[in-house]
């Protein structure tokens, strides 16, 4: 029974309870608004005609605030520019059903000629279309207000609600990872796959158009890969790999012993621990220059692994140039063991070796 419902229940990827959640709530506090400033009588004598397509557009600002139909210049642009196109047609085509047909129509070639695509458009430019044949039509003033207003109401709200709920509004794509040393070469963990170019081509040889941006896309794309690879049967974990017998600092040790001790021990990393063996952070020789006189003034963090984890999860945090090595530790954060670079090449050639 789970299964036949689960089949007819569409889910968004990604979507948990929690944001379902947070969507009715900001949808709540949208639409209320919006509704509080079509009652208070200053968008006119038309606005109930507003509140069909401001409610389908609450769904896509609080419910997927990162789909490109979504954007801020998508649910204003989009419902203007779709009013403004019904309102062009109705002085133009006296038949109300022909009007509807060309309104809806145009204002989705319109939408998309302006990079403003947003499905309640069509309803707005329907139902505006509609009611004009049934009243007396509305000036074009009526595209900006109350129609405006509410769209532009409505994306404030989103904007603020969305500083609290964990998603970015306007929605920015992730920054792919830049190569550490400022050259034009893609970064290591990137390099032996596909390219951009191989997506675009992809996309044109499907002719589908998706719901998600192009750049999210290939990073959700580039993510999946590197974790098949670490999922694959003979793919070392953490603690096959990594260095057992580590050697650490303090963290209210002064810069010069740390300094010492590196030298000596030819070291290029300490992490450093409270009195209790707890990790809270990492030193490095680059650090180390400065006039600070503590390592808790300098320490960062590293990414941090259970011992069972795959390990070459991590080679992408190690090639990106922001991370030089993975602290293994247990579930109270005690030091278990370290992986560098050196080590995680090697694993990567045993692998290697292991496949062929």
């Amino acid at each position: 029974m789970k299964a036949t419902f689960d089949r007819l229940a569409p889910a968004l990827a990604g979507s948990t309870p929690k944001d379902v959640l947070l969507a009715g709530l900001g949808a709540f506090f949208g639409i209320g608004l919006t509704g509080y400033f079509v009652a208070s009588g200053v968008a006119g004598a038309h606005s109930p005609l507003i509140v069909a397509p401001i409610g389908a557009s609450a769904v896509l600002v609080f419910a997927v605030p990162s789909s490109p139909l979504a954007q801020p210049w998508s649910v204003v642009g989009g419902n203007i520019i779709s009013c403004l196109v019904a309102l062009a047609v109705i002085q133009l085509v006296p038949n109300p059903f022909l009007a509807t047909a060309i309104a809806v129509g145009g204002a989705i070639v319109l939408m998309s000629a302006f990079r403003c695509l947003h499905p309640p458009g069509g309803a707005v430019a329907l139902l505006t279309s509609l009611a004009a044949h049934k009243a007396v039509p509305p000036g074009f003033l009526f595209a900006f207000l109350p129609v405006g207003a509410n769209s532009l109401l409505l994306v404030m709200v989103g904007l603020i609600f969305h500083r609290f709920s964990g998603h970015s509004y306007p929605h920015v794509p992730a920054p792919p990872p830049q190569n550490p040393h400022g050259t034009a070469d893609a970064p290591p963990s990137r390099r032996d796959s596909f390219l951009s170019s191989d997506l675009d081509a992809v996309l044109g040889d499907m002719r589908e158009t998706f719901d998600i941006d192009r750049d999210d896309l290939e990073e959700l794309l580039w993510r999946l890969e590197e974790r098949a690879l670490a999922r694959a049967p003979d793919s070392p974990r953490c603690a096959d790999v990594m260095s057992k017998d580590v050697v650490t600092i303090p963290y209210d040790a002064t810069v010069a012993e740390a300094r010492e001790m590196m030298l000596a021990r030819r070291l290029r990393c300490l992490p450093a621990v409270n009195r209790l063996g707890v990790y809270i952070g990492m030193v490095e020789a680059r650090h180390l220059i400065g006039d600070a006189a503590l390592v808790a003034a300098v320490m960062t963090s590293a990414p941090v692994a259970r011992p069972d984890a795959p390990a070459l999860t991590f080679a992408p945090a190690l090639s990106s140039g922001r991370a030089y090595e993975v602290v293994v530790v247990d579930p109270d954060y005690r030091i278990l063991g370290l992986i560098t670079q050196t080590d995680m090449l090697a694993a990567a050639m045993r692998a290697l070796k292991t496949s062929d």
